[in-house]
């Protein structure tokens, strides 16, 4: 399944069950606690991470919709920016973004 498609499945989903379709930062608290959720699965050693972080990515998809966003067109957008960046590391060990001219 693409992102494209995954997205209006969500979407149709939220719509079927009656579930937040307008409250745009209601839908970013949410998505945050399912990211929570996920995290705190797999700090305990849950099996369900698999699982909280499918909940988190139906959340996503179904803000995207909700917000005109077409998620499929941006996430390929930005992998083909990020793969063109150039990262250097700092002494910390912390890898940033090369903004130096020639890079």
């Amino acid at each position: 399944m693409d992102i494209r498609s995954a997205q209006k499945l969500a979407w149709e989903n939220k719509l079927a069950k009656g579930f937040n379709t307008t409250d745009v930062p209601l839908e970013f608290c949410l998505l945050s606690g399912e990211v929570a959720e996920a995290f705190d699965a797999w700090r305990k050693g849950r099996p369900q991470v698999a699982e909280e972080l499918a909940d988190t990515a139906i959340f996503l998809l179904s803000l995207a919709e909700m917000i005109g966003a077409d998620l499929q067109e941006a996430v390929e957008a930005k992998l083909a920016a990020n793969e063109a960046r150039i990262y250097r590391q700092l002494p910390n060990g912390v890898l940033v973004k090369d903004t130096s001219p020639s890079a």
